[in-house]
């Protein structure tokens, strides 16, 4: 539901911006004292009736990780901004949203130069988007520009959200373009990043070897098919790989 509805009726969608009162200890010692400040959170209600929370920014867009609560907690503990998500956010989001649209239609076409400049609005807006980011990097993937490539690499691995499953399929597409352009060490330290948050995706684990190979490092790129095959016995491309890694001894 928008926030012009009553977010009491379990017929809406929630969808909104909340806040909270919250009370913190400031200065030290003898000035030490409490103050109430009140913090803004972008409030989504899931598929499965969980609350989605996410702070918002000092230009008011969703920012940073995100958590969950009660639709209870929410409706008792929080108080609804409709005036605030009608006039500050939504008009943002939505701005945001037509930049990542354009830029992945102009994208998709090689248009990439006229791409760039729609994620770059989208990143004037919200510089951590990953959408954006993952976007404008592989502009620059596509057009051998690895300089630049390789500063949005350095802020896409930065951004946890970055490894998320709603961006699965971009963060797919990143890590091949990096391999598949010779950013090797790139795409090594991006699937080890990767790894770190999510030990268990036989895929993941797959294109860990596919950029170890690349790199020269046969046994460790082995030691993760392996490592693949442990968690998907059938994985065919796994498989194949392992058995060449096999017959060149170096498996």
């Amino acid at each position: 539901m928008s926030e012009a509805q009553d977010p009491s009726s379990s017929k809406d969608r929630i969808e909104g911006v909340f806040s909270i009162t919250k009370t913190a200890k400031v200065g030290t010692g003898a000035t030490t004292r409490r103050v109430k400040q009140m913090a803004y959170y972008f409030v989504v209600e899931l598929d499965d009736g969980g609350i989605e929370i996410q702070a918002l920014n000092a230009d008011g867009l969703p920012f940073g990780p995100k958590s969950r609560l009660s639709r209870e907690r929410l409706l008792s503990d929080y108080l609804p901004e409709p005036e605030i998500y009608q006039k500050q956010v939504l008009p943002k989001v939505r701005e945001i949203q037509k930049a990542l649209a354009r830029g992945d239609k102009f994208r998709k076409r090689g248009e990439t130069f006229t791409a760039e400049y729609e994620y770059s609005k989208a990143l004037k807006f919200d510089e951590a988007n990953v959408r954006a980011n993952f976007g404008i990097g592989l502009c620059y993937i596509a057009r051998g520009d690895k300089a630049k490539a390789h500063e949005v690499f350095d802020r896409v691995v930065k951004l946890e959200a970055a490894f998320g499953d709603e961006n699965k399929h971009l963060f797919n597409e990143f890590g091949i373009s990096l391999r598949r352009s010779g950013m090797v060490e790139e795409a090594v330290a991006y699937y080890q990043k990767a790894l770190d948050l999510c030990r268990d995706d036989e895929n993941l684990h797959y294109n860990m070897a596919r950029a170890l190979f690349d790199k020269g490092e046969r046994k460790a790129a082995a030691e993760h098919l392996k490592a693949c095959l442990r968690l998907n016995s059938g994985h065919a491309e796994a498989q194949a790989f392992i058995a060449h890694l096999k017959a060149k001894g170096a498996a």
